[in-house]
């Protein structure tokens, strides 16, 4: 669909009540015709009058309104959301009434609609409508469709209004009722290189506004003639890498059961990463792709990362490998676990049930996506 070519025109067509409008009307046209009865005549004058006015009046009313959307911040799939229509009637003089707001969706229109009664002249109003996409990934929201009935409801006039928004919707989180027990033992530790409150010592600086007195060296500070404070590093944290196998075979790409399966996969991935996050673990994403993976993930603020890359995750064949999987190292130095030996306690392998395990998952926690 050719949206700036049909945002030229307006739609109109009968509703229901305007059936039967132009049923009486066509009638009244007949007998006029068939007897020349002038009263008959202008009887259909008035009626073609109200046609004609319906029509301008519509005309108007739509003129002028310029709709805009407001998705909210997170969207996850199979969960609803609010998504908010923002409609401004830009007409100096004259307000707009009646006025039905339609979405559409990669083209297709949304099955719930936004009503505004009055939209008075230069002013805005806003309103939000219900809805729920079944996937993750990207939606591209690419214009509204305005309609109204305004003033006899003899006519529906529409016309589309091209606006492109895109939304990211990120996978379904599950409820984790319990700590997964392949991780009850997984205690990689690891200094994070970043300051913080406390910690092991990191470096000295000058005083800037806002600092906490309490952490004024004065012996320092005394030498130097001016306010120095200390800077720790941010205390070490247990650490674990998530490897979500997002693979199918060639062959069951189009299986719509095997499709729910790896998208349990990875929403077992998001769930387990968010729960993670949120209870102090510094975490590592791998997927198998060719790409580079994330940076380290170390605080709750940055699961919308995460969720972003799961999101935009997309189906690979078996054949592809994982990223590579980084190495932690511990305060000491040193790997965490030599190589060649047994497992890693800091690696949890998601994969689908009954699918092909890696190679990786020889020193993985393996977790099925029941």
């Amino acid at each position: 669909m050719n949206l700036r070519f049909w945002a030229r025109w307006r739609w109109v067509r009968l509703t229901r009540d305007g059936w039967w409008f132009a049923t009486v009307v066509a009638c009244i046209a007949l007998v006029a015709l068939n007897t020349g009865n002038n009263l008959l005549y202008l009887l259909l004058a008035m009626l073609l009058s109200l046609v004609i006015a319906s029509l301008i009046m519509a005309e108007v009313s739509l003129r002028g309104v310029v709709p805009r959307r407001q998705p909210p911040p997170r969207v996850h799939a199979r969960d609803p959301f609010l998504m908010g229509i923002v409609l401004r009637n830009e007409k100096r003089r004259f307000p707009s009434f009646s006025i039905e707001v339609e979405d559409l969706c990669d083209d297709q229109v949304v099955d719930k609609r936004c009503y505004f009664l009055k939209i008075p002249a230069g002013r805005t109003q806003q309103t939000s409508y219900r809805h729920t996409l079944s996937r993750r990934g990207r939606y591209v929201f690419t214009a509204f469709r305005i309609s109204t009935k305004f003033p006899f409801a003899l006519f529906r006039t529409s016309r589309y209004v091209e606006h492109r928004s895109e939304v990211v919707v990120f996978p379904a989180l599950l409820p984790l009722s319990h700590w997964p027990q392949a991780l009850t033992v997984a205690v990689g530790e690891m200094a994070l290189g970043k300051t913080g409150r406390r910690g092991n010592f990191h470096a000295l600086r000058e005083y800037r506004v806002g600092d906490d007195p309490r952490d004024i060296h004065w012996r320092s500070a005394a030498r130097r003639q001016r306010l120095m404070v200390r800077e720790h590093e941010v205390e070490a944290v247990p650490q674990v890498t998530l490897l979500i196998d997002n693979s199918l075979p060639a062959e069951l790409h189009r299986d719509e059961a095997a499709q729910q399966q790896l998208e349990r996969v990875i929403s077992w991935g998001a769930s387990l990463g968010a729960f993670y996050l949120e209870h102090g673990y510094a975490l590592r994403l791998c997927t198998r792709g060719t790409g580079q993976s994330l940076p380290l993930l170390w605080s709750p603020t940055t699961l919308g990362r995460l969720l972003t890359t799961l999101a935009l995750l997309k189906t690979v064949t078996p054949d592809v490998p994982f990223q590579a999987i980084p190495r932690l190292m511990p305060p000491g130095g040193g790997p965490l676990v030599p190589a060649g030996t047994g497992e890693r306690r800091d690696c949890l392998m998601i994969v689908r049930p009954g699918a092909a395990l890696a190679r990786e998952s020889a020193f993985c926690h393996v977790v099925e996506a029941a």
